[in-house]
C-alpha cells in the first residue's frame, strides 16, 4: 500500500464530496426553489396595493385596534420589542418561543384576568376583561399564546367573535365581514393536517380594501 497514493485519494474524495454537498447541492436547491416555489422561498412576503412589503404570511403581527381583527396574544409581542428596552420582560424567553408558564402561574393569570394596583405602572388591564368589554366572546386562541408566539393565524371562531365590534367601528354589514372571513380561511394542510385558520394580516389587508 502506497501511503502517498492513499492520502491523495482521500484528499480527492474530500474535494469531490465538498463540491457536491457544499456547492452543487445548495445552488441546485436554490435554483429549484426560486423556479418552482418563489413565493415560499423568498419568505412568503405580503404586499399591499402599492406593492410595499408589509409582512410575511408566516409571522404574525400585533393588531389591537377596534377597526381590525385582533391577533392572538404573544409572549414576545411578535418580536417587535426592543431588546434594550424590555422593561416588561416580554423577550426574556427569546425571539421566538412560549412563555412556559403553568396554568396556576400568577403572571399568566394576571395577563389574562388583569391586576389592580395603586401604582398605575404596575396595574395590568388583562385580556379577558378587555375582550368582554368589547363584546367579544373569548376563545382559547384570543387568550393564550401559541407555542412559537409568532403564529399568524386565529381560528375562524375567533375571527367571527370579533365581527360585531368591527362592524360597529367601520359601519359595515356583519354579513360582509363573515364573507370576508370565509374568503380568507386557510383549509387544513393537504386536507388532513392541522385545523382551518385565518391569517390575521391577510384578513386585515382585505378588510382595508373592502372599506
Amino acid at each position: 500500500m502506497n501511503p502517498v497514493r492513499e492520502i491523495v485519494r482521500a484528499i480527492r474524495s474530500t474535494l469531490v464530496l465538498w463540491v457536491l454537498v457544499a456547492v452543487i447541492y445548495p445552488f441546485a436547491m436554490l435554483a429549484i426553489s426560486q423556479i418552482a416555489f418563489p413565493y415560499q422561498a423568498n419568505g412568503s412576503l405580503i404586499k399591499n396595493a402599492q406593492g410595499q412589503v408589509i409582512g410575511s404570511a408566516l409571522i404574525g403581527q400585533p393588531f389591537t385596534s377596534d377597526r381590525y381583527f385582533n391577533s392572538r396574544p404573544s409572549s414576545t409581542t411578535y418580536s417587535t420589542a426592543d431588546p434594550k428596552k424590555d422593561e416588561a420582560g416580554i423577550l426574556k424567553t427569546g425571539i421566538s418561543g412560549a412563555s412556559n408558564l403553568a396554568p396556576s402561574n400568577p403572571a399568566l393569570l394576571d395577563r389574562i384576568n388583569g391586576k389592580t394596583d395603586p401604582d398605575p405602572k404596575k396595574a395590568i388591564a388583562g385580556d379577558l376583561p378587555r375582550l368582554k368589554q368589547a363584546g367579544i366572546q373569548p376563545t382559547a386562541d384570543l387568550l393564550y399564546t401559541s407555542g412559537s408566539s409568532l403564529d399568524p393565524h386565529i381560528t375562524p371562531e375567533a375571527a367571527t367573535a370579533q365581527i360585531q365590534r368591527i362592524a360597529q367601528a367601520r359601519k359595515l354589514s356583519p354579513d360582509r365581514l363573515q364573507t370576508l372571513i370565509a374568503q380568507n380561511t386557510d383549509d387544513r394542510s393537504l386536507g388532513i393536517f392541522g385545523e382551518p385558520g385565518v391569517n390575521v394580516l391577510k384578513l386585515n389587508l382585505a378588510l382595508d380594501t373592502l372599506s
